[in-house]
């Protein structure tokens, strides 16, 4: 099942995709990753799920990614004594500690931690940004605001406090247990919310013990701020457009897209977009023209993937929104323009052998009559130097690692194949020209280019690069081993 497109898309999986035939269906339609969102399902529930896609990945022989998002701890208000009220524009409200039943007047904020961060003229918002007030004073237990931006307020609504860094660790009790869970299930990335410093993903990864690799979501000013060190810490990004977009003015989520993703692309690691990327088709069987261009710019900036939320997981049109993606992926891969703008935005030097062999595999591919760069990758560190190339022929990523090669899913351009262990490179050269074949990328008559580290399984050794034929017979008269 070739893709032909370059660009990943993630699906997330919910009540509108729980069976088999819905899993495979939108897998077959285009997903590369299915995200299992920690925040709702028991344990249990995501344990099915889990092993669908491994029987999905079992019966079509192609590897197939699994990202558990983490919900990270959640700043809600307590409760009112009738349900609801309505804050008015200018007039005054109180949060404390006191669990007594809210009023217009007050309500109980359950979390000493925001009162320990809060200063005068700190912004809180509430119900997703609906509600707007400032600290006029506070207190280790009560803050006294101002309502700047009124509306209903009902019980146990989200609270964001974006103008300060929160001592809120990002791994709450129930995701280190989901952390557990979903280590021991097998999956292959963990998606870490509430991420403000890079000490909260190094304590995300201390956990893990490398047995999922870790994307941080930037959903948060601080982790704007923060990004460079934290995009060091992590294994990939999620520009978590939704939470960004209520605790930063809107007009800048995009301009701080566009820099993640080219940050993301100068050190060679995955980057996803996320959030009401085709949010209509929820309930509408085609999305809207801004969508489709919401989602094209993201291919344009060289995201390696786009996400699907709620489309997939609740929606009406699962199948079609997942179709729908992939079929704008494809349109704007075929843009002659396209490879000239991934061109015009690589911006960093090469410094590494690793990074030269990558970079030669590119230029000889795109220069000459080459049909696909084939890479020898364990960890996968040599897969991911090629994809950050963003070569204009296909990347076939060859590993004896199956954890490796459902990793690899997410990475842009990378078609992973799971092969044999090999010594000699020229056994390599082999195994590299009939994946291609058998894979439909190649024909024997044609050419491909291969590289490997020598010795094999090592990381990080990538040290040799051949122009070899198709032709198997042609492979072992030559002379080179």
């Amino acid at each position: 099942m070739r893709r032909k497109r370059s660009l990943k898309i993630v699906a997330t999986l919910g009540p509108a995709s729980s069976t088999y035939e819905t899993i495979r269906a939108l897998f077959e339609a285009g997903a590369d990753v299915f995200r299992l969102n920690m925040s709702h399902g028991a344990h249990d529930d995501i344990q099915v799920k889990h092993q669908i896609i491994r029987d999905i990945e079992r019966d079509t022989g192609r590897s197939i990614g699994i990202l558990a998002d983490l919900q990270g701890p959640k700043l809600r208000c307590g409760v009112f004594a009738n349900d609801t009220e309505e804050l008015v524009s200018g007039e005054s409200f109180r949060f404390d500690l006191d669990k007594t039943p809210g009023d217009l007047k007050r309500v109980c904020l359950p979390h000493k931690e925001i009162f320990d961060a809060l200063e005068p003229n700190t912004t809180l918002l509430v119900n997703d940004g609906k509600i707007r007030v400032k600290v006029k004073d506070c207190g280790k237990d009560y803050a006294n605001c101002i309502v700047e931006v009124g509306g209903e307020i009902s019980n146990r609504k989200g609270v964001n406090v974006p103008d300060v860094i929160l001592p809120v660790a990002a791994l709450s009790e129930k995701d280190k247990k989901d952390l557990k869970f979903a280590c021991e299930l097998g999956v292959d990335w963990l998606a870490l919310s509430f991420v403000q410093r890079p000490e909260d993903v190094i304590e995300a990864r201390e956990l893990a013990h490398g047995r999922a690799a870790i994307v941080s979501k930037i959903e948060k000013p601080a982790a704007v701020t923060s990004f460079e060190s934290i995009l060091e810490v992590s294994d990939g990004i999620m520009v978590a457009r939704g939470d960004l977009g209520v605790e930063l003015p809107v007009q800048a989520v995009p301009p701080i897209q566009k820099r993640l993703i080219r940050g993301c692309r100068a050190v060679g690691k995955p980057v996803i977009v996320a959030t009401q990327m085709m949010e209509s088709m929820i309930e509408s069987p085609v999305p809207t023209r801004a969508e489709v261009s919401d989602v094209a710019t993201a291919i344009y900036e060289g995201a390696d993937a786009v996400m699907l939320s709620a489309e997939s997981a609740m929606g009406d049109y699962a199948v079609e929104a997942v179709s729908t993606m992939n079929n704008v992926a494809e349109e704007v891969e075929s843009d002659p323009n396209y490879f000239n703008v991934i061109a015009a935005s690589r911006s960093r030097a090469n410094t590494t052998i690793p990074e030269a062999i990558t970079l030669a595999a590119r230029e000889i591919a795109e220069s000459t009559d080459i049909k696909a760069i084939c890479c020898f990758t364990d960890s996968g560190s040599t897969a991911v130097l090629v994809s950050r190339e963003k070569a204009m022929v296909p990347i076939l990523a060859l590993t004896p690692n199956v954890g490796t090669a459902r990793r690899l899913t997410l990475v842009w351009g990378l078609h992973t194949v799971v092969t044999n262990t090999v010594s000699r490179f020229k056994l390599a050269v082999v195994s590299a020209a009939r994946a291609a074949r058998t894979q439909g990328f190649a024909s024997e008559d044609d050419k491909i280019v291969v590289i490997a580290g020598v010795p094999f399984n090592t990381a990080g050794s990538t040290n040799i690069l051949r122009v070899a034929p198709v032709d198997e017979k042609q492979i072992f008269d030559s002379e080179a081993d």
